[in-house]
């Protein structure tokens, strides 16, 4: 007796099943210079840019040099991916991204690393015409590469501190964009990232702290308590809001971007305060997600505060005549 093969049950044609891995491939890449991370330095680099320019700058340099960011911040993250891969592997958290699923050849990964790290830095050279922003992301790219994934990560549990300061490039970079300097003002700007990276990062770990504890990573959440760990949350925080309040006469900022500052920094805080009473308490539920989404949202409120502050003085002046 024949059977009819349901239509449903039919094997994907050859062409299909290209179009598929094609596409696989694609995404893979996409994913080795991990998108969420450009997204948060993009976020720092067009404020600083506006603050620089003390108004908007040109689109063309203003898109120009996020182009630059992303393939800088892209090629960090591949070289980053490529070096991790062994620990990716066993962590839950990274057991998707692209060199553990064989989306991406390990050979195709390291070329891709290397072509956006060399097209970043002529970009930043001769599109932008900033040879200063050029130095700065090649910078940034060993920082993150050589002193945090090879030098600090497996080695220390202050991996983050330092390591994260590649994170900070950005602003340094976007400055030097538009005024082919660095100034006290930038610096501030890095130094702020700088402190809120690990008040950021470590909430993460907290939740993650076995997958770490797995792949060997000595991640300050893994070799230290968790009332340690919070203990120092709330002290760079601290530092984290005075430099954002030192800027309002550095770089003449208004007293709209002041109170927000202030404002905004004390509910982080306060966040990082009510973490350490939990752990005081020994509660099981910290709460430590809630806490990393609260550090974007902070950033994200400062560095808005930052774009729009340089239009203030005029609006103000609009609103009181």
């Amino acid at each position: 007796m024949s059977h009819t093969v349901p239509a449903s049950a039919d094997v994907a044609s050859p062409t299909t099943a290209r179009t598929n891995e094609r596409g696989r491939t694609v995404k893979g890449y996409i994913a080795l210079t991990k998108p969420r991370i450009i997204e948060l330095l993009l976020v720092t680099t067009i404020p600083t840019m506006v603050l620089a320019a003390d108004g908007w700058p040109s689109w063309t340099l203003l898109l120009t040099t996020l182009v630059g960011g992303a393939l800088s911040a892209g090629s960090a993250n591949a070289f980053n991916m490529y070096i991790d891969r062994d620990i990716d592997a066993i962590m839950h958290r990274t057991q998707n991204r692209p060199l553990v699923t064989g989306a991406v050849s390990e050979r195709g990964a390291l070329v891709f690393a290397w072509t956006l790290g060399v097209v970043s830095t002529a970009w930043f050279a001769w599109v932008v015409d900033s040879p200063l922003a050029a130095l700065l992301s090649v910078l940034a790219i060993l920082g993150y590469v050589v002193g945090y994934t090879m030098v600090l990560k497996r080695r220390t549990s202050q991996n983050i501190v330092w390591g994260g300061a590649a994170g900070c490039m950005p602003v340094l970079i976007g400055w030097a964009a538009v005024t082919q300097s660095v100034a006290w003002t930038p610096v501030l700007l890095f130094l702020i990232i700088f402190f809120w990276t690990p008040p950021h990062y470590w909430p993460l770990s907290m939740k993650f702290k076995r997958d770490y504890a797995n792949a060997d990573v000595p991640m300050l959440p893994v070799v230290a308590t968790t009332h340690k760990v919070a203990a120092e949350m709330i002290a760079y925080s601290v530092a984290m809001v005075a430099v954002t309040l030192i800027l309002v006469p550095v770089a003449h900022m208004t007293w709209v971007y002041a109170i927000i500052a202030a404002g905004s920094g004390v509910w982080f805080t306060a966040g990082c305060v009510k973490l350490y009473r939990r752990s005081e308490r020994g509660d099981t539920k910290l709460r430590e997600m809630r806490l990393f989404r609260d550090s974007i949202t902070y950033l994200t409120i400062v560095f808005a505060a930052i774009l729009v502050d340089p239009f203030l003085p005029e609006v103000l002046t609009a609103f009181g005549s």
